[in-house]
């Protein structure tokens, strides 16, 4: 029987938030590595070693999450399990949704269309897209670079693609950057985000996995627990009341598809 867990966790040990006999989810904290990874070969903790000390089998991670997002990751418990879930995935059976705050009022909803060039191989292109919605708009009577006040926007992005750093460089394309982002976002706005907020880390987290269980066909729904430092980031730049997530795009294209941003890299 599936169990639905939102349990504190003890020191060092990973937030569990499902598990069941095929899968097992965890609320992934940020700078943590999924697995080991050339772009850190000093790095000694990983999600993957950690989570199978933790339960006591092997894992195998069914969908990638950047080292610097916090938020929900589904694992895999077995082989015959992880090949359903890559398949449901590559399939686009799978929704998740995010929560991010990035540079200045963006309002409204939408879909960004805008392909992208392969990080691992220039030459690529690859088709990437995302929709988009606006939450909660800010302003901060704190100056940054040549603005007088630091304007800020919370945003929900449902990625219907899966490229490396998609979000975060559709939404820099946007002009639009999420805070804490150190490779393609604004350097003026993370300064802020660490003198104001006294962090500098990526705004940028994996609040909600929906997917028919691979195995079973069951429609999980797998919600991420509020995370200490992104709410009281949320609350030092006054996005912390907020509206509920959206309801399940089930479809292909959600409702705000016929505002579209397209180009090509």
């Amino acid at each position: 029987m599936a169990t639905h867990e939102k349990t504190e966790s003890q020191e060092n040990r990973l937030k569990v938030l499902y598990q069941d006999a095929d899968y097992i989810a965890i609320d992934k904290p940020a700078g943590l590595l999924v697995h080991r990874s050339p772009l850190d070969r000093l790095a000694t903790e990983f999600a993957v070693q950690m989570l199978r000390d933790q339960v006591g089998q092997p894992v195998n991670p069914c969908h990638r999450l950047d080292r610097p997002t916090s938020g929900v990751l589904l694992f895999a418990l077995n082989t015959e399990a992880t090949r359903a879930a890559q398949s449901a995935f590559a399939e686009h059976h799978a929704i998740k949704t995010y929560h991010a705050v990035v540079r200045g009022w963006l309002e409204g909803c939408g879909e960004i269309d805008y392909d992208l060039r392969s990080e691992e191989n220039p030459n690529k292109v690859q088709t990437a897209v995302t929709q988009y919605r606006s939450l909660k708009q800010s302003s901060v009577a704190v100056p940054v670079g040549r603005y007088s006040s630091a304007r800020t926007s919370l945003v929900e992005l449902q990625p219907k693609t899966g490229r490396t750093h998609q979000l975060r460089r559709h939404m820099a394309h946007l002009r639009h950057p999420i805070l804490g982002d150190t490779r393609h976002g604004d350097g003026a706005q993370n300064q802020f985000l660490r003198s104001h907020c006294g962090q500098q880390m990526l705004l940028l987290r994996a609040v909600r996995l929906q997917i028919p269980h691979p195995m079973t066909g069951e429609q999980l729904d797998i919600h991420a627990n509020k995370d200490p430092a992104f709410e009281y980031a949320l609350q030092r730049l006054e996005l912390a009341k907020r509206t509920k997530l959206s309801k399940a795009r089930t479809a292909a294209r959600g409702p705000c598809s016929s505002a579209k941003v397209a180009a090509t890299a």
